[in-house]
């Protein structure tokens, strides 16, 4: 595709779009850089992109994430939240990033995934859900994540093969 020529990607970026609140960031630093980018989305939160490919799946669980995984190879730049797909995108050798601007990397993703249990594993232990949820998203959220993305692909043009350590 001649998208990818500009920044010298050879991959696709994959944003697994279900409640996601940096589309427009991705898409905005895509056009930019001539990356093509798919949004993956099930039926109860459809998408509709005047730039980006749309891919929406049945309603169920993980459906989103095991089609995203399936699609994404090697030097491939994948946007979620979920640290289980990120894992999955890095052992197919895709770079990964959260919307918070974190990069998920060999090295920091066993963690990860550690916390995630441990936390999963108290909140269980409690029984009580006073989870508030994540803070309001800002603008400075906004632009951490754009410089943290713009980064990321400048990395993965430069080493198309992916696995940041």
């Amino acid at each position: 595709m001649e998208k990818k020529e500009k920044a010298g990607l050879t991959g696709h970026i994959y944003v697994d779009a279900d409640a996601c609140p940096v589309i427009g960031i991705v898409e905005e630093a895509a056009k930019e850089q001539g990356l093509s980018v798919t949004l993956l989305c099930d039926t109860s939160h459809i998408l509709y992109s005047d730039y980006s490919e749309v891919v929406v799946v049945d309603a169920g669980a993980d459906a989103v994430d095991f089609k995203l995984v399936s699609l994404c190879r090697k030097g491939d730049i994948v946007v979620t939240q979920d640290y289980g797909v990120a894992a999955m995108a890095l052992g197919k050798g895709a770079y990964a990033v959260h919307p918070s601007g974190r990069w998920y990397t060999d090295a920091n993703i066993g963690r990860m995934l550690m916390e995630r249990h441990i936390n999963k594993k108290a909140r269980r232990a409690n029984k009580k859900n006073n989870s508030k949820g994540p803070r309001k998203r800002t603008p400075q959220d906004d632009r951490r994540f754009c410089q943290s993305f713009l980064r990321l692909v400048t990395q993965a043009s430069i080493e198309p093969q992916g696995g940041i350590d």
